[in-house]
């Protein structure tokens, strides 16, 4: 045993604190590596940031990347989005679950694993965070109620593509009856029928005061969700008929405007595939 390491500790971690399996939170980050670095991005990203920078840690326990080529960035609206700008901006999204109870405990560790990551030279620079926020679970809405993939096997399950909506409320308390709406009458009226399987809700939750400068402070803590349209389709083959009039709908409800739709599909581990697709 090394004592540097202070593994005489782990023994006494793992005895207390929760350790359930439901994600009870997630990292949800988008990113837009700069021109001219879209391969040298995707494979520090894929060889090393996504398991040194991220599955490597406690209590984050499933991830999956997703890539938006250029096709599927134009069919993004609005056009004028809050979260960005342009709203072609953002071509590979990661989401990670992290176990519910945890997240304090995950934070101590991922901040201070950044801080070694950069001292030690295995951060790539040349990206630009679209969004990134840690996020709390609010809801999950099934298609097929009891039958299928829980949400906790979502980022393990072979879905063919995956939808980021991101919804944005006046006030705190107009988000809870935005998310009630959401929850019991919206999301089940457009998931019947159509290739998706599950919505995951979430709201995000404040950056730490000691995070890396170049990751902005989250927006829209108390006024804004997220969502995550899991689906068993190329996102291209349903888009009109299932993707178009979000904003309208929400707009229509009285409690929201959406500030951002945008269709993803999984990378593949390991490789380069849609790298050349990107622009």
């Amino acid at each position: 045993m090394s004592d540097d390491t202070r593994s005489e500790l782990y023994a006494e971690l793992a005895a207390v604190g929760p350790y359930g399996t439901r994600p009870g939170h997630a990292l949800i980050t988008m990113v837009e590596p700069h021109p001219g670095h879209e391969y040298a991005y995707n494979r520090w990203y894929e060889d090393d940031h996504y398991y040194g920078g991220a599955m490597a840690m406690p209590w984050m326990y499933a991830g999956r990347r997703w890539v938006a080529t250029r096709d599927l960035q134009l069919l993004r609206y609005p056009e004028k989005s809050a979260i960005a700008q342009p709203v072609t901006a953002g071509c590979y999204l990661s989401t990670y679950w992290i176990t519910a109870g945890r997240y304090d405990d995950h934070m101590r560790w991922t901040v201070a694993i950044n801080r070694r990551l950069n001292r030690d030279g295995r951060v790539y620079h040349d990206r630009t965070h679209v969004l990134t926020a840690f996020q709390d679970h609010e809801a999950t809405v099934y298609r097929d109620g009891a039958a299928g993939p829980r949400d906790v096997h979502a980022l393990d399950h072979p879905y063919t593509g995956l939808v980021l909506q991101v919804v944005e409320s006046g006030t705190s308390e107009q988000r809870a009856a935005l998310l009630e709406w959401l929850r019991t009458r919206h999301l089940p009226k457009r998931l019947a029928g159509s290739p998706a399987a599950l919505v995951t809700v979430f709201r995000p939750t404040p950056l730490p005061g000691d995070r890396m400068t170049y990751v902005k402070q989250v927006e829209g803590v108390d006024t804004r969700l997220t969502l995550l349209w899991f689906l068993q389709a190329d996102p291209r083959e349903c888009w009109e008929h299932c993707f178009t009039g979000l904003d309208t709908a929400v707009a229509e409800s009285g409690l929201g405007r959406v500030e951002l739709v945008a269709p993803f599909i999984p990378t593949v581990p390991g490789t380069d595939r849609y790298v050349d697709r990107l622009r």
